[in-house]
């Protein structure tokens, strides 16, 4: 099947096999508004059976568009995976698809708070002032937090801190 990773278990040394090639950034299918495919999935393993199980070792590659949480510009990061291991349960001879544990292996490489300073090419990662409104004036035109005693639904948790459980 195209655009797929299968290894048939029939054909494989049981030395195992060297497995190379690139998987169409579809395979990803992340929603809108998250991080984005640019291009392929870059694939060199090694395929190896243990008993029951496949091992995959090798290095994976795949550049995503990513939205830095400081500026909330757009960069470019290339996620590298250089010492992947993955293993894959086997149950009868056939053949197995791996694309998804090569999928999943690589969204867990995701950066928790992507910064356009890790990208491909760093960039100046600072938040731009005018969206530090704590203490500015109106001026600037950007909207003022509430001040404290502004909010009055917070208020009745306020009276909850003198309450005390009877002895």
């Amino acid at each position: 099947m195209k655009g797929r990773l299968t290894i048939d278990l029939g054909g494989l040394p049981e030395g195992g096999k060297g497995f190379s090639g690139e998987l169409p950034k579809a395979i990803f299918d992340l929603p809108e508004g998250d991080a984005q495919a640019l291009g392929p999935l870059q694939y060199e393993l090694w395929a190896q059976r243990f008993g029951s199980e496949l091992l995959l070792t090798g290095s994976l590659s795949a550049p995503f568009e990513f939205t830095c949480v400081r500026t909330l510009h757009p960069f470019v990061q290339t996620i590298r995976l250089d010492a992947a291991a993955m293993a894959i349960e086997i149950g009868s001879e056939g053949e197995i698809d791996a694309t998804e544990i090569l999928r999943e292996e690589v969204l867990l490489a995701f950066p928790v708070d992507p910064r356009c300073e890790d990208g491909d090419e760093p960039e100046t990662c600072e938040i731009d002032p005018r969206y530090l409104a704590v203490d500015k004036p109106w001026e600037d035109g950007l909207p003022t937090p509430p001040r404290a005693g502004g909010d009055d639904r917070w208020s009745a948790l306020d009276n909850l801190k003198d309450l005390k459980d009877p002895p």
